[in-house]
């Protein structure tokens, strides 16, 4: 049974994975190192209840005593500096969504990916039974992907990046070459943003993002020979992605997304607003730069731990 040591508990994601993983006997949540929002008592309670060994001040002691680490901050931009420590120890990382949410921390991962670091994740959208029953139908039945549309809701990046990680997921490795924004629908007090996104072979994708309340993942793949239509089931995901991790741990085949499936996914929307900054334009991804906009991970960990404290 492999060790997960996890960096904060800022979401719902770490009670959710450990009370999936207690149903099997592949993995275990066994320490926890806490430097976000969440209280002393919030984190009693969570070794608590899933029977951790430890709780850590040292990011290098507990990568000696952890399989792999997961990385569940909602401030994005400490990911870097809180992976670094399990990736020196040579320890596997899983990061939670978003990976990052700037292109310097891209090319951070981009670059320890090369030197042969192993870092997983990220968005549990890319994993989905959904995803698995399309790709069990034999490609000369099911086609080649000519577009994708998807629809998410609540917000433009900490949640809105599971749309474009489900892209991804069914686009695999295609790499995507532009985005531009469409505009924004407003019905009532309910606004909508639509993003176009063009690959390499001629694929599109349109990730549409309500940003006002939850909405269902919902995705609509067309192809060559047919159209499929799936709402992701959210009761699901979870175990779906961690069935991966868990295969990846053993040894089995590795199904994960690689470094630049996960990067990718983030240039898309770095891209978008970038268009949507410059009226619609379409962005190339292969120029974008540091200077471009980007999304600021500690005004969403402000932001997110006000709406915890209601």
């Amino acid at each position: 049974m492999f060790k997960i040591g996890t960096v904060n508990i800022d979401t719902s994601h770490a009670p959710s994975f450990a009370e999936i993983l207690l149903k099997g006997d592949e993995g275990r949540y066994t320490a926890i190192y806490n430097d976000g929002f969440r209280t002393d008592d919030e984190v009693n309670t969570f070794i608590e209840r899933f029977g951790l060994e430890k709780r850590y001040t040292d990011l290098s002691e507990m990568a000696k005593n952890i399989d792999i680490a997961f990385i569940q901050s909602c401030n994005w931009d400490d990911h870097v500096k809180q992976a670094m420590p399990f990736i020196e120890a040579n320890v596997p990382v899983f990061i939670d969504k978003p990976i990052a949410g700037n292109l310097a921390d891209l090319k951070t991962f981009e670059q320890l990916d090369k030197e042969g670091k192993v870092i997983l994740g990220t968005s549990a959208m890319r994993y989905t039974y959904e995803h698995e029953s399309f790709f069990a139908i034999p490609e000369e039945e099911r086609g080649n992907i000519i577009h994708i549309s998807v629809m998410v809701g609540v917000d433009e990046f900490n949640y809105a990046i599971h749309a474009v990680e489900s892209i991804m997921g069914f686009i695999g490795d295609i790499t995507p070459i532009s985005t531009r924004f469409i505009g924004t629908s407003t019905v009532g007090d309910v606004p909508c943003d639509s993003y176009y996104i063009v690959f390499e072979n001629g694929a599109t994708a349109c990730y549409h993002i309500c940003k006002k309340g939850w909405q269902p993942s919902t995705a609509l793949v067309m192809t060559s020979k047919t159209s499929f239509a799936y709402k992701i089931d959210s009761n699901k995901v979870y175990e779906a992605m961690l069935k991966q991790v868990c295969a990846y741990m053993a040894g089995k085949e590795n199904k994960l997304a690689t470094v630049k499936q996960m990067t990718d996914s983030v240039k898309i929307m770095l891209a978008g607003i970038k268009s949507a900054a410059n009226d619609g334009k379409t962005e190339l991804i292969s120029e974008l730069t540091e200077a471009d906009p980007s999304f600021d991970g500690k005004a969403f960990e402000e932001f997110y731990a006000a709406s915890q404290r209601k």
